[in-house]
């Protein structure tokens, strides 16, 4: 079979990658994807993928998709991945509710109470419009942050 993208590397690029995988510098995923683009180099050994994924304990298809990313998004987001645009979760509160939620666990608790707890902040941050709704677990986070 023909392969569709054919990886051609410059002698500095080889030399970046020789470096990431004899000091293993990097994450485990950068260190394999360095040793694929290797094996994988039309100027060097030339190794088919079948036998780059045998040698290095992965399928043919994450071969194919460092290849693949190679041609289409060049040497530098091939080896190190691409950065998130977003986190996983967005924030649910912004720095001025965070600081008010603080500053309402510092004030005095409620009459009958010892001290605060998170439920009576969640309820209290509520109450007082800090927030439309929050839940404890957020309140915890929110403490643990400043502890």
């Amino acid at each position: 079979m023909q392969k569709k993208y054919i990886v051609r590397l410059s002698k500095e690029e080889r030399g970046i990658l020789r470096a990431v995988v004899k000091k293993l510098k990097g994450t485990s995923q950068k260190v394999r994807r360095a040793q694929i683009l290797l094996k994988a180099d039309a100027n060097g050994p030339g190794w088919s993928d079948k036998k780059i994924a045998d040698a290095f304990s992965c399928r043919t298809k994450t071969v194919e998709n460092v290849r693949q990313r190679l041609v289409e998004r060049g040497f530098e987001e091939t080896l190190d991945g691409r950065k998130r645009a977003t986190p996983p979760t967005e924030k649910l509160l912004d720095g001025e509710q965070e600081a008010k939620i603080i500053a309402t666990r510092l004030g005095p608790s409620p009459k009958g109470y010892a001290n605060w707890t998170l439920r009576l902040l969640a309820r209290k941050v509520v109450e007082l419009e800090i927030a439309d709704t929050v839940s404890y677990e957020t309140v915890r986070r929110t403490l643990k942050k400043t502890a």
